[in-house]
Formats: structure tokens, sequence, C-alpha cells
């Protein structure tokens, strides 16, 4: 089941929360910033062990003084226009971050809405993108249970969300 929250991720008490990181992993500004200061210094220290990442790609970390047991670090799409595959690397992110959540055997994941703030992903073009990509991934693995929550910043990014989710007929909670 998808639930769409509007909230702050750096608060969720799941296995998992998922970080819109930059390349280097080593931490920036929106959610990214906000996972690395709530975590504190270690989680930094972790990700300088992990070489970075490409676009579309997913790495983990432990969680340290967040709620969230692990961080799952994805790499968004800057935003081109739509022309340079910026589609593919978002769905990516959001099948790797999964992918990653499952091998472990987390049983709950949060998402931001990755790529939609400083790499100006449009979030009506984001969302779809998302939610298809989560309710394709739980249908796959239904047998394996897993709760994915999208939470979202702001109150226009949650309406957005919802309405997508309607509009796609994807089965939600609040």
């Amino acid at each position: 089941m998808i639930k769409i929250i509007q909230g702050d991720i750096t608060r969720l008490a799941t296995d998992a929360i998922v970080n819109a990181a930059n390349p280097s992993l080593l931490g920036g500004g929106g959610v990214d910033g906000a996972i690395h200061r709530a975590a504190g210094p270690q989680l930094k220290e972790e990700c300088k062990t992990l070489g970075g990442a490409k676009p579309g790609e997913a790495k983990i970390t432990h969680g340290y003084n967040l709620p969230a047991r692990w961080v799952i670090h994805t790499v968004g799409p800057i935003w081109h226009g739509g022309s340079e595959g910026e589609e593919e690397i978002l769905r990516r992110c959001y099948e790797n971050s999964l992918c990653i959540a499952r091998s472990y055997g987390l049983l709950s994941i949060a998402f931001p809405s990755i790529s939609t703030g400083a790499y100006g992903y449009p979030i009506e073009l984001a969302a779809p993108v998302a939610l298809d990509t989560i309710q394709k991934f739980l249908k796959e693995c239904a047998y394996y249970e897993m709760e994915v929550i999208c939470v979202l910043h702001s109150q226009k990014d949650y309406q957005i969300y919802i309405e997508t989710a309607k509009k796609l007929g994807i089965d939600y909670e609040l």
C-alpha cells in the first residue's frame, strides 16, 4: 500500500528513508541537507566511504540519529526539459531504492519527491513517474509486504500527489 502524507521525512520512524542526494552523497540543500543535519556527522563520514553515486543509482547507509534505521541515498536527474532521459533516470531512482530496501528485508520506506526541488523537475511530471513506479514494484513483489510512504513537504506538492494518484487509479492511504 502507498501512503501519501505531508510532513518532515527526517521525523519518520520507518525502516528507511530515501535521501534525494547529490552525486557526492556528502550533503547539500533541501531534503539532502535536512537528512544530513538530523542524522549527525557520522552519516557524512559513512557516505565518504561510498564513492558517490551516478544519477539513478542508490546506496544505503545507517540512519544514525534519525528515527529511521537506514538512509537510502539516490541521485535524481537534473531537469533539462525532458529530452535527456530524465524520466528513465527518475524511474531508476525509485526502482533501485525499493530493490535495496527489499534486499535488506525492510518493511517500510519513505520517499521525498525526488528531483523536484533544486534539480527543477516539475512535480506535475515527477509525481506520475514516482507513483507508477512504486505501484508496479508493489504489484510485482506482492509476496513481499512493504509500506511505502510518499512524504511531501508542502501542501501544494501533497495535493499534486493525491490528484495524481486519483488520476492513475492508484490505491493510497492518507
